[in-house]
C-alpha cells in the first residue's frame, strides 16, 4: 500500500491549497472564524483526510487479482463481512457497512484479501451505493475465470439519518449477481441473509 501512500502525498502536496482555500469559504460561510484557534488548522487537516477518504479515484481494482492460483478448484468462495466505508457523491457524507462477496471458480482462485481491495479501493471514491455493488461484481467477472459472482452489500447512510428523514439505523440493501442463474442460486444459499450485519 505504499505505492497508494505516495499518490495520496502527492496529490495533498499539489492540490491542498486549493482545498484549504475552499474549505476556509465553507468555514465563514456557515458563520464561523477560521483564522479561531480551533479552526485554524482545519482546512489543512481536511485536506489531507480528502485525499485518503477519495485514494480511490484514479486507480484499477483489477490490479489486485493479476495474480491468481491455479488449483484446480470449481467450488464457491466467499468473503463476508468485508467492513467499508464510502463517501456518498450527492452530499458527500458517508456511508458505511459490509460487504460479502462470492464467485464461483474456474480452478483458478484469487487471495481473499485482493477481493477485500476490490472493495476498498471502488469504496473510496464519490459513490452510490448501486454503482459501487455492480462495481465489485463486474472487477470480479471481468478479470478472474469464474462461472458466476455474488455481491451482497448492505449500509447505513448518514444523508439519510443526520438529515432528511433522519432515519438512525435504516440500511440500505444492494445486490449484483453475474453468470449462470444455477451457480448464482448456490452462492445466495451459501450466505445466510439471516446472519448478515444489518439485516437481523
Amino acid at each position: 500500500m505504499r505505492e497508494n501512500n505516495v499518490v495520496i502525498d502527492h496529490l495533498v502536496t499539489q492540490e491542498a491549497p486549493s482545498v484549504e482555500r475552499a474549505v476556509e469559504s465553507i468555514l465563514s460561510f456557515i458563520g464561523e472564524d477560521p483564522t479561531r484557534e480551533g479552526l485554524r488548522d482545519t482546512p489543512s487537516r481536511v485536506a489531507k483526510l480528502y485525499g485518503e477518504l477519495f485514494s480511490g479515484v484514479g486507480r484499477d481494482p483489477a490490479e489486485f487479482l493479476d495474480t491468481v492460483f491455479d488449483e484446480d478448484h470449481h467450488e464457491l468462495v466467499l468473503v463476508t463481512d468485508i467492513s467499508f466505508f464510502s463517501v456518498c457523491e450527492h452530499h458527500l457524507l458517508p456511508f458505511t457497512g459490509y460487504a460479502h462477496v462470492g464467485y464461483m471458480p474456474e480452478g483458478k482462485v484469487v487471495g481473499a484479501s485482493k477481493l477485500t481491495r476490490v472493495v476498498e479501493v471502488l469504496s473510496k471514491r464519490p459513490q452510490i451505493q448501486e454503482r459501487l455493488t455492480s462495481q465489485v461484481a463486474d472487477t470480479i467477472n471481468d478479470n478472474l475465470d469464474t462461472r458466476a459472482v455474488f455481491v451482497f452489500m448492505s449500509a447505513e447512510h448518514m444523508c439519510m439519518t443526520m438529515r432528511g428523514v433522519r432515519k438512525q439505523g435504516s440500511q440500505i440493501v444492494t445486490v449484483a449477481e453475474r453468470g449462470a442463474k444455477g451457480e448464482v442460486a448456490l452462492l445466495k444459499d451459501a450466505i445466510s441473509l439471516a446472519s448478515l450485519k444489518g439485516c437481523r
